[in-house]
């Protein structure tokens, strides 16, 4: 996905629209589609590494990823955010995985949301953000969430 065009330039967009069709048209390419699956599988190549390395990035349990993967399963929150450790995320990538799979972003006012947005802002592993998360008190992500 093209990400050329700001969202609020898009909402702009939308607001000075008379027809629909013709937006989503000269839009299209800025738009989040396919599924979560196809995306997941994107982002394997992008970041040029296999299931079995997020399985371990992840500490997610092996058979749950793999029907991740494949669309059997629906991760919980919690869940896709260990995948996003287990993928090597950027904060930004979180937050459109976030997005495409219909779940809330991080939100750096939730005090959770904020320690995870900093670990993957820095590059931490998913056993660092465990040990910041488990420092304040706060629920680790993985197979423990």
């Amino acid at each position: 996905m093209n990400m050329g065009v700001s969202t609020e330039e898009l909402n702009h967009q939308i607001e000075e629209a008379t027809n629909i069709e013709d937006f989503l048209n000269s839009n299209r390419e800025y738009m989040l589609s396919g599924s979560l699956s196809e995306h997941l599988s994107a982002l394997l190549v992008e970041k040029n590494i296999s299931k079995a390395d997020v399985v371990r990035g992840s500490l997610l349990d092996r058979a749950y990823v793999y029907q991740i993967f494949s669309g059997e399963r629906r991760p919980s929150r919690d869940k896709l955010l260990a995948l996003a450790f287990g993928l090597r995320l950027t904060g930004d990538e979180t937050q459109k995985l976030m997005k495409l799979s219909g779940n809330r972003e991080l939100y750096a006012r939730d005090e959770r949301d904020a320690v995870i947005l900093y670990a993957l802002k820095n590059h931490k592993t998913i056993m660092d953000t465990n040990e910041l998360l488990d420092a304040h008190k706060m629920a680790a992500l993985g197979a423990l969430s």
